[in-house]
Parts: structure tokens; C-alpha cells; sequence
């Protein structure tokens, strides 16, 4: 037994010897195949092919550091974006309800009107979000002048609300919003933002809740507030939802909850189509110190007249007095200012005519070289009126007409005596000439009667016009005082 272990061994070590001899054999050809290395051409026979050209070769890729994370991130960074701006801003609690639900639908079914809105709101819309920054307040009201004029600065409502913000004539003028002969600054986008956020400001540090200040603006802060003591007499909730409202108000913040959702998704802004609005200021202000011509003022800043109307919708005459603000385009102030500089001719066309006493317009008109019709509409007087012996009246340039910069203030307000007096005949009238004078063809009796029942109709009327006098006309947006029980009634809020 022991023997054949031995030779067991003997076999062994032999096989191991003739291995090793074999091997050394073979080391000089491998050395020339696999270029000094034998032992990886004998655990990976595939690299002892030739070796690849340099074409062949296997690419080469460079292994850089990953980039370390900043140390802070800059929350405060300003976007180039007024949308993310915008977005970064809000802070109002979201109204989650089917009206919002449904208003929200039925922008995104409208997105050509959507997009009108964006246009309209670009020269403002950087302005607003800026104010309400500076007060700390949520920058989703700067979508509200969407909800109430669509971002109209000429809107002017039923109610006689005028302007992006919609103040009524009483509101307007609790916020010191200057509504006289020559300006309703109700339209002043710069005065109306400034006293919108105000007002905002009030009613919602009076109620402690956005949608409640909302709703304030919208139906007046005295009806809120009877409406929240009414819930709380019944012990009922006095949140915005749970107020028993009107129509108009139950809807008014829905709408604004519905744009905000719109605005507030940048997928969904880009799948309606609706355009980027820089995060930089579109207008700039200058004070004029002399009376100029609205088209004088246009032309010197190379805009056409209805983009500055737009920036400027507030003049509710030809002419813009002196020491008041213009609102420019930020591109336009450098070229205003020099070509005001270089401008010789007469800032304005226009001078102030004071009516003597039996003095009618109708014979001003054409000593002026102006047609009635637009004389009566270039100082905001309805038709066929009789002004009193002291008024003024804005003519052009000449003979007998004062200098405006000798103006003071605003010129002597227009005194409407009566309107021309429209005799109503029982019997037959014949209309002669174009003018269409009527022939009265009455007796003694009968023209007593109707000139005494004319005489008293007039004095009702006499009074509603001249408590208008002051303002412009419903159609050209003006001052004119609210008359309506309605609005007379809810004069503590915005509109009625």
C-alpha cells in the first residue's frame, strides 16, 4: 500500500514537471504574439489575434467631477418672467367650488379672449405687481382689473364705475381720486392702482380675510358686514361661502380663483396659447409744466394717438393742464424729453372763452371758427343748452380768448341755466328749413298752458343736468355723479 502511494506521488510531481518544461517552451512565442504578456494571452485567448489598428481602437472618455451643489439657492432672484413672478407671489387661500369649476372652463374655452386680456394687461400688469409687492400683498390681485374691466382702462359700467378698477364717483373721491373739468383720475392707471390697493388694504384689515375684502370691493364693505352680524345672530358660519349674497359677488371671486388657476399653470398657459409678459417696467412718468395738446404730447413722444390714449385715458379734455403727470412708454421718455426741448410751436391750440352776460354758444362757435357740435363735445355740454354769463369755455386759439397757463386751476365750471325750451303744441306744428324749427300755431290759452307745464318739467330735469355738469358724459366715461337709488345706497362700496 505504502508503494503505491509513492508512485502515486512520483506521477504526480512528473505531470507538474512536464507542465512546467512545456510552458517554458512556449513563453518565447507567446512573448512575440501578445507583446509581453503571456499570462493575459493564457486567460484571455482572444487577445492573441493581431492587434487592432489605431482606428479600431476603443474610445476614450473623459471622467469629470460631478458639479457641487450650491452652497444657498436665491429665492429672492428676480425672473425674467412676469408669469413666475406672479406665481412666486401668491398668497391667497384657493376657493376649491363648481363656480370655479366652472368660470374655469369657460376662460380655457375662450383663450382668444384670454389672450386679448394678456395684451391689454401688458403695458400695467408689471406696475400693479410691483405695488402690491411693496404692501405685501397677494400678486394674484393683479389679475382682478381682468374680472372687473378686462383690462380696460376706458371701461365705464351702468353703475358709472370708470377705469381697470371700476370705482364708482363716491369711492373714487373717498380715495382722493380727482374727478373735475379736466381729468377723472378714475382712469389714471397710475392714481387708480394706487387707490384700488388701498381701498383693498381697508377692507381686508377690517374683515382679517382676502375673500371677504373681495367681495367688499365688489358689493361695499357696509352690506359684508350686515351680512356676516346676520349669520352671526343665527349662529351661522360667516366665511365667504356661507354669506347670502348677490348673484354678481357670489361670482366675483370664483372668477378671480379661476384665472389665478389659469395663470398659476405654466403647462397650461402654453397649451392656451397665451403670451409671455416681461418681468421689466413698460412705462415711465413725467410732470408736464405747461398746458399741452393731447396729440402735441403724442407727437413728441412718436406714439400714435391711441397708444397714448391708452396710457392716458383719464383726460376728459383736449388738453392737459399743467403740473399733471403723462405716462409714457420707458423708450419714449428720452425722445420726449428732446424733442420737447427742440419744439418751438405753441404746446397747445386751445385757449379759455368767459361768456358774457346774454351771451349765447351758439354764436361763440363760429367766431371761433368751430362747428357747435364740436364745441359742445370738446367742453362736454349736451345738446342745445343755455349757459350762464361767467362760464368758460375751451375755444381754439384766438381774438378775445386767454392764455390756459393763465389758469390757475381749472377754468370757471360751465353753468347750465336750462336747456333750450322745447314748447309741446296741442294743436298742428309745421317743421320749416333743415333746422327744423317748429311753428306754433297755438292760441293765447293753450301756449299759456303748455309754456307753464314745459317751465315745470324743465326745473326736474334743470337739476339733473346740472349736477352733471361737472363731469363728462356716461359714454365718454367722465365724473358724472351716481343718481340711481342703487348706487346712491351702496355709495360706501366700489360700485352698487
Amino acid at each position: 500500500m505504502q508503494h503505491r502511494n509513492v508512485l502515486s506521488l512520483f506521477r504526480r510531481l512528473a505531470g507538474t514537471a512536464l507542465s512546467v518544461v512545456t510552458l517554458a517552451f512556449s513563453v518565447p512565442t507567446l512573448a512575440e504574439s501578445t507583446n509581453g504578456f503571456p499570462m493575459i494571452s493564457l486567460l484571455m485567448p482572444s487577445l492573441l489575434e493581431p492587434a487592432a489598428s489605431p482606428e479600431g481602437a476603443l474610445t476614450t472618455y473623459e471622467l469629470r467631477a460631478a458639479p457641487l451643489p450650491p452652497s444657498s439657492i436665491d429665492l429672492t432672484a428676480t425672473p425674467d418672467n412676469l408669469w413666475d413672478r406672479l406665481r412666486n407671489g401668491f398668497g391667497m387661500t384657493d376657493l376649491n367650488d363648481d363656480l370655479v369649476l366652472h368660470y374655469q372652463q369657460y376662460y380655457q374655452n375662450r383663450p382668444d379672449a384670454l389672450r386679448r386680456m394678456v395684451e391689454r394687461s401688458r403695458p400695467f400688469i408689471h406696475h400693479i405687481v410691483e405695488e402690491l409687492e411693496i404692501r405685501g400683498m397677494p400678486t394674484e390681485l393683479a389679475l382682478l382689473p381682468m374680472v372687473e374691466s378686462s383690462f380696460n382702462s376706458m371701461a365705464y359700467s351702468h353703475a358709472h364705475a370708470a377705469g381697470l378698477w371700476q370705482f364708482i364717483p363716491a369711492t373714487g373721491k373717498r380715495f382722493n381720486l380727482e374727478q373735475n373739468w379736466w381729468q377723472d383720475q378714475r382712469r389714471d392707471v397710475v392714481a387708480s392702482t394706487s387707490a384700488a390697493l388701498e381701498y383693498l388694504q381697508v377692507i381686508y384689515e377690517m374683515h382679517g380675510d382676502w375673500h371677504l375684502a373681495l367681495a367688499s370691493y365688489n358689493w361695499g364693505e357696509g352690506a359684508v358686514k350686515r351680512a356676516i352680524d346676520k349669520n352671526t345672530a343665527r349662529g351661522l358660519p360667516t366665511d365667504y361661502a356661507s354669506l347670502t349674497m348677490p348673484n354678481e359677488t357670489r361670482h366675483y371671486v370664483p372668477k378671480l380663483q379661476a384665472l389665478k388657476n389659469i395663470f398659476g399653470n405654466p403647462v397650461l398657459m402654453v397649451q392656451l396659447r397665451l403670451p409671455e409678459v416681461l418681468n421689466r417696467p413698460y412705462f415711465t412718468t413725467i410732470d408736464t409744466e405747461k398746458p399741452m395738446d393731447v396729440k402735441t404730447a403724442a407727437r413728441l413722444a412718436n406714439m400714435p394717438m391711441n397708444e397714448f390714449l391708452a396710457l392716458n385715458p383719464s383726460h376728459n379734455r383736449p388738453v392737459i393742464k399743467a403740473d399733471t403727470t403723462v405716462v409714457l412708454p420707458t423708450d419714449k421718455l428720452a425722445i420726449f424729453r428732446s424733442n420737447l426741448e427742440k419744439y418751438a410751436a405753441p404746446l397747445t391750440e386751445w385757449q379759455t372763452y368767459t361768456l358774457k352776460h346774454g351771451e349765447k354758444v351758439d354764436h361763440v362757435a363760429p367766431r371761433f371758427g368751430i362747428a357747435l357740435p364740436e364745441l359742445l363735445r370738446v367742453n362736454g355740454l349736451p345738446g342745445r343748452v343755455r349757459l350762464g354769463a361767467g362760464s368758460t369755455l375751451l375755444v381754439p386759439a384766438g381774438d378775445g380768448a386767454e392764455d390756459l397757463s393763465s389758469q390757475q386751476n381749472a377754468p370757471a365750471l360751465t353753468q347750465i341755466i336750462e336747456p333750450e325750451p322745447v314748447v309741446k303744441s296741442r294743436g298742428r306744428q309745421a317743421k320749416s328749413g333743415k333746422g327744423g324749427k317748429v311753428e306754433n300755431k297755438l292760441s293765447a290759452k293753450g301756449s299759456k298752458s303748455d309754456s307753464k307745464h314745459a317751465a315745470k318739467a324743465s326745473s326736474g330735469k334743470n337739476q339733473k343736468v346740472a349736477s352733471a355738469s361737472t363731469g363728462k358724459s356716461a359714454k365718454g366715461g367722465g365724473a358724472k355723479p351716481a343718481t340711481s337709488s342703487k348706487v346712491a345706497k351702496s355709495a360706501n362700496g366700489r360700485r352698487g
